[in-house]
C-alpha cells in the first residue's frame, strides 16, 4: 500500500518539477536555427566554412539560403536564432563589425588574422553587441577583384563611362563607382553576375569562391581580364539574437576566428590558382598608388557619410600600419 502511495504522489509531482524548469534550460535542448547565405546552397564555399566554424558549438541546425535577403528577413522575423551573411549585407545589425570590408581596409586575408585577434579581445567586446544582437564570429572569403569584360579598361579613367554592376542595396559601392565617373547598375546576387555574362555591365568585383558559381568566363571570354589588385578583403559575419545563447556563447565563437583565417585561406588559395592565368593583369606601380589613394579618399567620405564606422576604420588603419608602414595612407596619415 505504501509503495502506490508514493507511485502516485511521485506521477502527481513529475509534472510540476518539469514545469518548474526555467525556460532557459527547456531552450538550451532545442538545436539553435542559424541560416547560411551562399549563392550555391549547401554545396558552397560559404556554407561548408560556416558549417566547420560552428562545428562542436553546440546543438545546432544550419539552414541553407540561396537568397541573402530572404536569410536576412526570416532572421528578423525571428525564424531564425542566428544569421550567417556577407559582411556588407550584416553590417545593419552591427555597424562596427559590419565596417571591416571597408575599401581598401585591409590589403591582403592574411591580415585578417591580425585584425580578428584584436576583436576577440575583451575590451572590443561591448563594440560587437548592438541592440539585442551580437556579433558570434566572421569568416574570410577572399579578396575582392575587378573583372572587365575588356583589358583596355586598365585605368581609373578608362573606367569612365562604363557601366559597372553594384548591388541595389549597398550605397558604399555605388559610392566608389560614382567616384570614379562610371555608371553604377543595381543588381542584386542572383543577376549580379548574368548582367557581366551578358555585356549588360563591362565591370564587376567578386572574390575568387565565387568565380567558378558565377561562371565568369563566360563574361571574360578572349579579350576580359581580373586585376591582381584587392579592392577590399570580403567576409561573412555570423550575427545572432543574444536572448536564444548563453551569454558567453559569442565571445566563445569569436575566439575562433584568428585560428580558422588558416583553414579559410587553404580554401581561398585553391580558388585563386584554378583561374587560368591568362585572366590574370598586374596594375602598375604608378596605378596601385592612384587606386589606393582613391579608396583612402572614398574610405574617409563614406565614414562622413555615417555607413563606415570611425572606430573600425581606426582599427584598420593601424592593421594597415603595422603590416605595411610603407602604404600610402600611413604616409599622409588619412584613413
Amino acid at each position: 500500500m505504501w509503495r502506490q502511495r508514493i507511485a502516485i504522489a511521485l506521477s502527481l509531482s513529475f509534472p510540476l518539477t518539469l514545469s518548474a524548469l526555467p525556460a532557459q534550460a527547456a531552450k538550451v535542448l532545442e538545436p539553435a536555427r542559424i541560416c547560411v547565405f551562399d549563392p550555391a546552397g549547401k554545396a558552397g564555399d560559404l556554407f561548408d566554412l560556416a558549417q566547420e566554424y560552428l562545428k562542436d558549438a553546440g546543438p545546432l541546425q544550419l539552414r541553407s539560403y540561396t537568397d541573402e535577403r530572404l536569410a536576412v528577413e526570416d532572421f528578423k522575423a525571428g525564424q531564425c536564432d542566428g544569421v550567417a551573411v556577407s559582411t556588407f549585407r550584416a553590417r545593419q545589425f552591427n555597424p562596427f563589425a559590419g565596417s571591416v570590408d571597408a575599401f581598401g581596409g585591409l590589403p591582403e586575408t592574411h591580415s585578417l588574422k591580425t585584425l580578428f585577434s584584436v576583436l576577440a579581445k575583451p575590451q572590443l567586446a561591448p563594440n560587437l553587441v548592438h541592440g539585442e544582437y551580437e556579433v558570434a564570429g566572421m569568416l574570410p572569403l577572399g579578396s575582392l577583384y575587378v573583372l572587365v569584360r575588356d583589358r583596355r579598361i586598365n585605368a581609373i579613367g578608362a573606367a569612365a563611362g562604363r557601366k559597372v554592376a553594384v548591388l541595389d542595396w549597398d550605397k558604399s559601392q555605388a559610392r566608389l563607382v560614382e567616384g570614379l565617373a562610371a555608371q553604377p547598375v543595381a543588381a542584386d546576387v542572383t543577376s549580379y553576375a548574368t548582367r557581366f555574362n551578358n555585356g549588360q555591365v563591362d565591370i564587376i568585383a567578386a572574390p575568387a569562391l565565387l568565380f567558378r558559381r558565377f561562371e565568369v568566363e563566360k563574361g571574360l571570354g578572349s579579350k576580359g581580364g581580373i586585376y591582381r589588385f584587392p579592392l577590399a578583403q570580403l567576409t561573412a559575419t555570423i550575427v545572432i539574437r543574444r536572448d536564444r545563447f548563453p551569454p558567453d556563447f559569442a565571445a566563445r565563437l569569436r575566439a575562433r576566428a584568428p585560428g580558422f583565417v588558416d583553414t579559410a585561406l587553404a580554401r581561398i588559395d585553391a580558388a585563386e590558382a584554378a583561374v587560368p592565368k591568362r585572366y590574370w593583369l598586374d596594375l602598375a606601380e604608378a596605378d596601385q598608388r592612384q587606386y589606393q589613394q582613391l579608396l583612402a579618399a572614398a574610405r574617409e567620405q563614406l565614414t562622413q557619410d555615417g555607413i563606415y564606422d570611425p572606430r573600425m576604420m581606426a582599427i584598420l588603419h593601424r592593421v594597415r600600419c603595422l603590416e605595411q608602414p610603407s602604404g600610402y595612407e600611413c604616409v599622409v596619415g588619412r584613413l
